[in-house]
């Protein structure tokens, strides 16, 4: 392995020199508890409400609607299971689309188990949730919706402004799931209109381990965990001092380059995908061009498997993904590409590229350039590539493409 060409921030992110050295005193001379009233144990209390009022402000909330979690699965358990739990007299019906994260979809399952029901809309070719479906699954009992800021695998930025707006019309919860968009997209909980929305700080250059949730004042949600009067007594446990801290420092850093930083990798990315629709066969990108997350690429291509790919391109010194991390150990192609009109087949031969702040042009061509020769291997070894090569039949995509589903070479 000559190099390393770390291409799956949107799996993680290695964190800044600068969020470490933040954290650092609270991993080692002030590592007071910050419910101890004497001055060491107060110095971990103000770093903790200094981080977040630095949280809150770049969410355009206040500083006591900021709850810290262990991460975004956390937060997406406690926004849902909270809230559903805490307006059931109300009504039992639940909104979420069909291309959510897992720890929105498993919480909605576990809830029908609980005798809650879940409509879990469908998407376009491109992963968009149409605002018009959004409204017609409303129920006089709908109490609680739930779709997600920018999806985790195609990249699709979702209307979340306007859904909001139909939740409220209804009296209806809303909740976003912002994880892979939190500091790296424009984000205003107030002109978003949402009730509830999630982060994590290891999606942004911070520490794992430590996430948020915004609960709007007023909005109804049950406590998560009850024994002490941590955050405001919603969330009992001991702080975890560095991890909010490498937070806050990671999210101000962010917010200070975004602008920069998200015209760069949007051209790094449309370079990509440029590069791979004029020069490999049998490409198709998912999701649509926009809007999508600036750092994210995701394609599929036909006569190979997946995982054959991303092992070889592992070889050769250059991480990607499939899909989610949460589901990269599975076998069965992704719900999110399944549910944007994919066969099984072409499914299967998926890749995720998502791009970082270290990411150069130059990353980005040795990626390109080293899987190019990774699908030439793959599928000199396919029978079905040979009988297509023979018969000129048998490539799903070309049908596809025919058909009018866009997006492919």
């Amino acid at each position: 392995m000559s190099k390393l060409v770390y291409l799956d921030n949107a799996s993680t992110t290695k964190m800044r020199p600068e969020v470490l050295e933040a954290m650092m005193p609270y991993l080692t001379d002030e590592f007071g508890n910050p419910s101890s009233i004497y001055p060491l144990g107060q110095r971990a209390s103000d770093a903790v409400a200094e981080a977040r009022e630095t949280i809150a402000a770049i969410l355009g909330a206040s500083a006591k609607e900021i709850y810290f979690t262990s991460g975004g699965t956390e937060a997406d358990n406690w926004a849902l299971k909270g809230a559903a739990h805490a307006n059931a007299a109300k009504g039992k019906h639940i909104i979420t689309s069909a291309i959510e994260h897992h720890a929105v979809l498993h919480v909605c399952q576990a809830l029908e188990k609980e005798g809650f029901e879940v409509t879990y809309l469908p998407v376009d070719e491109g992963g968009l949730v149409s605002p018009q479906d959004f409204a017609e699954a409303i129920r006089p009992d709908t109490i609680l919706a739930s779709v997600m800021f920018a999806n985790n695998e195609i990249g699709t930025i979702e209307p979340i402004k306007e859904l909001a707006a139909i939740a409220h019309e209804h009296g209806i919860i809303f909740h976003t799931d912002a994880v892979q968009a939190f500091c790296h997209e424009d984000i205003n909980v107030k002109e978003l209109g949402v009730d509830m929305l999630s982060a994590s700080a290891h999606k942004l250059y911070g520490p794992k381990g430590v996430g948020l949730l915004y609960i709007k004042k007023g909005v109804k949600v049950d406590n998560l965990l009850d024994g002490g009067q941590q955050e405001r007594g919603r969330r009992a446990t001991t702080e975890n001092v560095a991890g909010i801290v490498g937070f806050a420092k990671a999210a101000e850093l962010a917010i200070a380059e975004r602008e920069a930083e998200h015209d760069r990798q949007e051209k790094l990315r449309d370079h990509a995908i440029e590069r791979i629709l004029a020069e490999i066969p049998h490409a198709k990108l998912n999701g649509a061009p926009s809007p999508r997350l600036a750092n994210n690429i995701n394609f599929s291509f036909e006569f190979i498997e997946g995982e054959g790919m991303l092992l070889q391109l592992a070889a050769r010194g250059i991480c990607t993904s499939s899909g989610s991390a949460c589901t990269s150990g599975s076998l069965d192609p992704s719900h999110v590409l399944l549910a944007i009109g994919l066969p099984h087949e072409i499914a299967h031969g998926s890749l995720r590229v998502t791009l970082g702040r270290d990411t150069t042009e130059e990353d980005v061509d040795f990626a390109i350039d080293s899987l190019k020769t990774t699908l030439e291997n793959l599928r000199s070894m396919s029978p079905l590539y040979e009988d297509f090569k023979r018969t000129g039949e048998g490539s799903i995509i070309a049908k596809m493409k025919a058909e009018g589903f866009p997006y492919a070479s």
